[in-house]
């Protein structure tokens, strides 16, 4: 008999928020776990499969793609299955479809029993229903280790509860080493909305709070590289296991439109190391026109070359920004 054993191939659910920014990094952790071998079911609505990259061949029989339908909900637009889908103020309905995922989520896991679900914030009610049924929890967040340390866990009563935004623009006594991490104003006061019950009935908070607690582990979008002593601390203040799952990016996909990136890498190849400016501000914000005029004459009375990356929200329609001011040039 040998005297090594073959190391258990798992089943291991994913289960991500339904937003890009959360749905990519969960789908490179589903292929990283496949790529040891280990069966995985990565869960979202049918829309959100359809957009996710290719499976490299060599793990399509180890990757599952469950599909469940999103439930319509009051308020929530036709076809809406993730953030980039809807306007701000329509999010917390797609939370409340979401939480309407619960019976199918809980039927899949009794049905299919796998040893591990790795979730994220959203799903509170998800924790129990993996604990009785044995299954393992791993809370997976995309956000850095510092940010978490910042807003703290529920259970820091000894340093008092804050309850006012302003508590969140000084630094916190609980970080132990020298750091200047606040928040400015308006990233206070929209943090502190997400601390208040919404349309879908709890709190954003609420959401990290169970989900954090439920976990057995916390996987963290994060190396020790960059935040070595903020993801002791975190460990220290979660009193859990954090493990860092490294940032890992996206594989690059193979451009169809390599004769307009050819025109941009001309231009770039031309400007000076460290003088060009990007400016990205992502798909889901749509500033107001007269915003994002001030914003390109602001880039322009810099003096800088920039390049400027810009996507307007799906469902913006024709309002919002867009324009660009007379004289500059839309590659």
């Amino acid at each position: 008999m040998s005297s090594t054993t073959e190391p258990k191939k798992l089943h291991i659910a994913l289960f991500p928020w339904l937003a890009f920014g959360h749905i990519i990094p969960f789908f490179e952790v589903a292929k990283h776990v496949a790529r040891r071998g280990h069966k995985v079911s990565f869960i979202s609505t049918p829309r959100n499969i359809q957009r996710l990259p290719k499976i490299p061949q060599h793990l399509t029989s180890l990757i599952n793609l469950v599909q469940i339908q999103l439930p319509r909900v009051k308020n929530l637009p036709e076809n809406a299955e993730a953030t980039m889908g809807v306007p701000y103020h329509i999010i917390p309905y797609l939370k409340m479809a979401h939480d309407e995922l619960e019976q199918c989520i809980s039927n899949f896991l009794q049905t299919h029993k796998p040893n591990w679900i790795i979730h994220d914030f959203a799903p509170y009610w998800l924790p129990p229903i993996a604990s009785s049924l044995g299954i393992s929890r791993a809370h997976f967040s995309v956000f850095n280790g510092s940010s978490l340390c910042f807003y703290g866990p529920q259970g820091l009563d000894c340093y008092g509860v804050r309850t006012l935004p302003e508590q969140f623009t000084v630094p916190v006594e609980w970080i132990p080493f020298p750091s200047n991490m606040v928040l400015k104003s308006f990233e206070a006061k929209n943090l502190f909305d997400s601390m208040k019950q919404n349309a879908s009935s709890v709190s954003d908070w609420f959401r990290v709070k169970s989900t954090v607690q439920g976990c057995q582990v916390y996987f963290i979008r994060s190396c020790r590289e960059t935040e070595g002593e903020w993801l002791d601390l975190l460990q220290e203040l979660q009193q859990k296991p954090v493990v860092p799952t490294g940032l890992m990016p996206p594989v690059v996909q193979a451009r169809e439109d390599k004769e307009d990136w050819s025109t941009i890498a001309q231009w770039l190849d031309k400007k000076k190391k460290a003088t060009v400016v990007y400016i990205a501000l992502g798909s889901e914000l749509n500033l107001s026109q007269q915003d994002f005029t001030e914003l390109a004459l602001g880039l322009e009375l810099s003096g800088l070359p920039f390049f400027w990356a810009l996507r307007k929200p799906s469902w913006s329609g024709n309002g919002g920004s867009g324009k660009l001011p007379d004289g500059f040039k839309d590659l």
